[in-house]
């Protein structure tokens, strides 16, 4: 585990519970050993660092390439496991990246809205199913409440927010041998999303409100 990661998450288990309530619902559901996929929804940008304090593995994600501004910020994001993404079309580079770290066993933070939804889960974006079914992992998926009005980085550490991170049961999409249909995403995207739906509360559910209890 590089040193910055480490330092990280020391560092959230210090200021998260204490500047506020953290609660993780679930943490017996996350496998022990081989790579999986977190899929869980995005309300601020507290909910990356929310995940490495759930998470008891090492977790690797990847976010926006505009962050990516300086050779320095680029050196630090890679050291705390962060790859950049082109949320623009389809960014071949990202989901090669992607497999590559599940392929080593690794864990890998997914958000399949792709951006930021407060308040309401919206729908997600069919990526996600590609890279679970091409790598032949573990879906896990992982409701956040609380974060909503988390808006910027000094609210992170200092958020005097009840928060809650649900850990839902790791499952398995079908894999495919065959070249992948559009229709098939789609339909295991929807699978996803409302694994990640059950878990939170219905004023949380959005897109995937219906259906899920």
């Amino acid at each position: 585990m590089d040193l910055l990661y480490r330092l990280g998450r020391i560092l959230s288990f210090i200021f998260l519970p204490i500047f506020g309530q953290v609660q993780v619902i679930g943490r017996h559901h996350i496998p022990r050993e081989g790579g999986f996929i977190i899929a869980c929804n995005h309300q601020s940008i507290a909910d990356p660092p929310l995940i490495v304090y759930s998470i008891n593995r090492p977790v690797f994600f990847m976010a926006k390439k505009s962050l990516f501004k300086t050779r320095a910020i680029s050196r630090m994001l890679r050291a705390l496991h962060v790859y950049p993404v082109n949320r623009t079309g389809v960014d071949i580079e990202a989901i090669k990246w992607a497999q590559a770290i599940l392929t080593k066993g690794h864990v890998l933070l997914i958000f399949p809205e792709g951006t930021r939804s407060p308040f309401h889960l919206s729908k997600g974006n069919d990526g996600i199913a590609y890279i679970a079914m091409q790598a032949k992992v573990p879906v896990v998926p992982v409701g956040i409440t609380g974060t909503e009005s988390i808006t910027s980085f000094i609210r992170i550490p200092f958020h005097f927010k009840k928060v809650k991170v649900f850990i839902g049961e790791p499952f398995y999409l079908e894999a495919r041998d065959t070249k992948l249909e559009r229709s098939v995403l789609t339909h295991n995207t929807e699978l996803i999303m409302r694994s990640i739906a059950q878990l939170l509360p219905p004023n949380y559910r959005g897109e995937y409100l219906g259906n899920n209890d």
